[in-house]
């Protein structure tokens, strides 16, 4: 009641008196944490997320991306896993009235957008095999179902799986996490899309080099990422949600050996009123296999 009334400084000296009591609740922790830092008291805050981090073996209160969000800790290059699939485990059955509604979210239209001219100026009429990674509730999959003949999700919640399912919008669903469910594929996808999912994975290479190679040769992957102006190629922001760098974005799809069709800046949505800028990327996964052969063929008449 305190802290909903806004005197998140009462709301945090009665939290540690509960601790005194309890002094292995987890969650207790995590709510100090964010009453102290909601009063200003950034100290005291970091010292309850120090607390909670060796209570929470599995992740789920994201103590190590609290204290990374202020320069109190490593954020680490890979999901924090624990932390993001309790956090849409929860959000899952509001998640849409809340990101749509609430929040402007246009991710999936305009990557359907970019997607849509993109198959118009390659002369690609259908894709035969889709993967949506970071499915949710089906949002970017309600897009791609007209021009995918078999289209599988992929998502680390439980809930948000069950929720998509209700809809009947993918002919599969998968629980998994985005990088291990990649590495057991072959390539054999002609597209996928990722709509605001690697703004939780932190750097881009582990991600880049698991998809690659599960993508077919002249596959297209159209992603999002929220964005920064920086010289840094990721950073943490108080958000929990990672910021990728626009040269650093470009220069880790060259490196991961796609083709970039299409990168451009824009408005994602609004998070506490603020326009969150973000970056669309359309790629190609080049059609290496003909290019191989090619030389293959040339080295052999020069043989001859």
């Amino acid at each position: 009641m305190l802290a909903e009334q806004g005197d998140h400084a009462a709301a945090a000296e009665l939290m540690g008196q509960a601790l005194e009591l309890a002094p292995d609740w987890a969650a207790g922790w995590d709510l100090a944490g964010s009453y102290h830092e909601k009063a200003g008291n950034l100290s005291a805050a970091i010292a309850a997320w120090r607390h909670l981090e060796a209570l929470d073996d599995d992740g789920v209160f994201g103590a190590r991306l609290k204290l990374a969000a202020h320069d109190a800790g490593p954020a680490g290059e890979g999901t924090a896993v624990g932390y993001v699939e309790a956090l849409f485990d929860q959000y899952a059955p509001q998640f849409e009235a809340a990101l749509v509604g609430k929040l402007g979210y246009r991710v999936p239209d305009m990557l359907d957008a970019l997607v849509d001219e993109e198959m118009a100026r390659l002369g690609i009429a259908h894709f035969q095999r889709a993967l949506d990674l970071g499915c949710g509730t089906g949002l970017m999959g309600e897009r791609l179902r007209k021009k995918v003949g078999y289209l599988e999700g992929i998502d680390i919640s439980a809930a948000m799986i069950a929720e998509t399912a209700r809809k009947g919008i993918y002919d599969s669903l998968q629980k998994a996490e985005l990088v291990a469910a990649l590495n057991a594929r072959r390539a054999d996808a002609d597209l996928m899309t990722a709509a605001d999912v690697l703004i939780y994975c932190g750097a881009l290479q582990p991600v880049l080099a698991a998809l690659v190679p599960a993508l077919k040769a002249g596959g297209l992957v159209a992603f999002s990422l929220e964005a920064h102006d920086g010289a840094e190629e990721v950073f943490l922001r108080p958000s929990l949600r990672y910021a990728h760098g626009v040269e650093a974005t470009r220069n880790a799809l060259v490196v991961a050996g796609l083709e970039v069709l299409r990168f451009e800046t824009a408005v994602l949505r609004f998070d506490r009123g603020a326009p969150i800028t973000g970056i669309l990327v359309v790629a190609r996964k080049p059609v290496v296999e003909l290019t191989a052969a090619n030389d293959e063929a040339e080295g052999g008449d020069v043989a001859a």
